[in-house]
């Protein structure tokens, strides 16, 4: 059968393509930076207290000082986590326990107010500002044009890390990999503009091919956990819509892993089993200077059906159709139908050179 020249897919698979070292990453390019912050007054507020410490607020000064005078109750029976630790034993067992320890949590009034506070919990400012005020990298990473709505809720950093010690790196409450689907294993978490977002535990459980780094339980591969420049969190640029002009650094989040070769040379045998012949469909598919089709239009970016993460649909325009993608593979190659062309086919194999006749001239 005569093979055609055909652009169908942009196929994001080690099977398809050569995956390039990865570059350094973006991921929290900062964000490690902390600076030290003035210790904050343990003294009582005269007005406006949200908490209060239960011994203070009833007199019972003598419980952490040598005298019950409030006018005059001396110094501190013991040294500060001492003093907090003859009551709040838990936190002790937390402290003990616990793997990495928070530095700031050496000292309990890094953070607490011992008597009252304007805020609840007897800390001396709100989330997430206590947590930035030390943590300068996350703060620019918060200011960043689009933000994870963890940061935003009442719970900010608490809802994902331990304010004293955990077993886990980064003070996480979990794994990160479980620490992410804690969260988007629903099918009612919606974006900053009410987008509902993917079910990943239901997405993961129906579609047994996985993005490597899904397969390594690694989201922080794709995306930033703070807040990024970038759509979905992204590390790096990747274009949103369906038709996008190629520019290499458009896609400088595939780019990370994949070498962009797949898609910047027109011939190879080599670079891609995606190709007719030695014709590169990839180049293409995707190297267009006003609609080439983005990787997403063929491709699942988390987890598929199909191998190489070829999609069975994908949404196109605002109204929610979906364009069937069609897509079966065969041993020397693959078919695309019902979908942006006529059926095409096309076979990857390069037919050997015949030889040169003896004598022929060169």
């Amino acid at each position: 059968m005569k093979t055609v020249r055909m652009a169908i897919v942009f196929v994001v698979s080690v099977a398809f393509i050569g995956v390039a070292a990865p570059a350094a990453r973006a991921q929290g390019k900062g964000s490690s930076e902390v600076e030290a912050r003035k210790p904050p007054s343990v003294a009582p507020l005269k007005s406006g207290a949200v908490s209060t410490h239960v011994p203070f607020g009833t007199g019972e000064c003598s419980l952490c000082h040598e005298k019950k005078d409030g006018k005059g109750v001396g110094p501190a029976l013991r040294p500060i986590n001492k003093t907090c630790y003859f009551c709040h034993e838990d936190v002790q067992n937390v402290m003990t326990s616990g793997k990495f320890k928070h530095k700031t949590a050496e000292s309990c009034t890094n953070c607490h107010n011992p008597h009252n506070s304007a805020y609840p919990k007897l800390l001396v400012a709100n989330l997430p500002s206590l947590c930035t005020d030390c943590h300068v990298g996350i703060r620019r990473r918060m200011d960043s044009k689009v933000k994870h709505g963890a940061m935003t809720t009442t719970a900010s950093c608490s809802a994902c890390h331990s304010p004293h010690a955990s077993n886990v790196e980064k003070m996480l409450l979990r794994l990160p990999y479980e620490q992410c689907l804690d969260c988007h294993s629903s099918d009612d978490t919606k974006d900053s503009k009410g987008k509902l977002l993917v079910n990943f535990k239901k997405l993961l459980a129906e579609n047994p091919v996985q993005h490597a780094p899904v397969a390594q339980k690694d989201c922080s591969s794709c995306h930033e956990t703070h807040g990024s420049e970038n759509t979905r969190l992204l590390l790096a640029p990747y274009p949103p819509e369906f038709y996008a002009p190629f520019v290499p650094a458009n896609y400088a989040l595939c780019f990370l892993c994949h070498d962009e070769r797949i898609v910047t040379v027109k011939e190879t045998t080599t670079e891609t089993r995606f190709r007719d012949g030695s014709y590169n469909l990839h180049f293409a598919h995707v190297n267009k200077a006003d609609k080439g089709r983005i990787c997403r239009v063929c491709h699942e970016v988390h987890a598929s059906k199909q191998a190489f993460l070829i999609r069975e649909g994908v949404p196109y325009g605002s109204g929610g159709w979906i364009l069937k993608v069609g897509f079966t593979q065969n041993p020397d190659g693959g078919t695309c139908e019902k979908t942006c062309h006529t059926a095409k086919r096309y076979v990857n194999t390069v037919k050997p050179t015949a030889p040169a006749a003896k004598g022929a001239v060169k």
